[in-house]
């Protein structure tokens, strides 16, 4: 029988992300364990998600930190504890250090709201709709030094609507994440995904510049 991957989840708010996986996880052959949630915000929801579902968490405050390469290096040393076969960030609202992306270099996931590279950074939902783009969505990228910049795993398209707003295009938006990431997660866990010098690889196969593109 496969082991399971050991998963260690980021969060910096109310979790929806998190109980995504949460949710597939629990699910009959899944191959993924998410063994603990840790946020930089004591008052971060997810939080609770991760209680209510039997999941160790941890808060570390990174205002208690007197620099970013402090703060990365305790956070290193809580994630370690649980010897985790992958770290998926998930709304974690922090910038990493280059020794904590190296520590983690494949084997740490993020996913961000545009279909990269477009719209880096924050705002995307609003900058979509100001460039008058025709489609929108999410991507699950490998994390290296370039903020927003890894290689792509998979990407959700969504049509842009006359009318939308920043929070209209964010909830259609959404609901492709919390179908993504689950499955970003479930193929590393299956050994099925991984990084290497060509970027990221399915079954063994090189990914393209978009990754998987699933369109809703």
């Amino acid at each position: 029988m496969p082991s399971l991957c050991n998963v260690v989840v980021l969060i910096s708010g109310a979790g929806s992300n998190l109980q995504a996986l949460i949710n597939a996880s629990a699910k009959p052959g899944s191959l993924s364990r998410i063994c603990a949630v840790v946020s930089n915000r004591a008052e971060a929801y997810g939080l609770e998600r991760a209680r209510q579902a039997g999941i160790e968490t941890h808060v570390l405050d990174h205002t208690q930190f007197a620099d970013r390469e402090t703060f990365d290096t305790a956070l290193m040393e809580v994630i370690d504890r649980f010897t985790p076969d992958l770290v998926v960030l998930a709304g974690f609202m922090r910038i990493l250090s280059t020794g904590f992306v190296t520590h983690y270099r494949g084997r740490l996931l993020n996913i961000h709201p545009s279909l990269l590279p477009r719209y880096t950074g924050l705002r995307t939902h609003q900058r979509a709709l100001d460039a008058g783009d025709l489609e929108h969505g999410c991507s699950v990228h490998f994390v290296t030094e370039e903020l927003d910049g890894g290689p792509v795993v998979a990407q959700a398209v969504v049509p842009v609507h006359a009318g939308d707003t920043p929070e209209t295009l964010a909830e259609r938006v959404h609901t492709q994440e919390h179908m993504i990431y689950p499955l970003a997660v479930s193929w590393f866990a299956q050994g099925r995904l991984c990084l290497t010098e060509r970027g990221a690889e399915l079954d063994g196969q090189p990914l393209p510049l978009t990754g998987h593109v699933i369109r809703s």
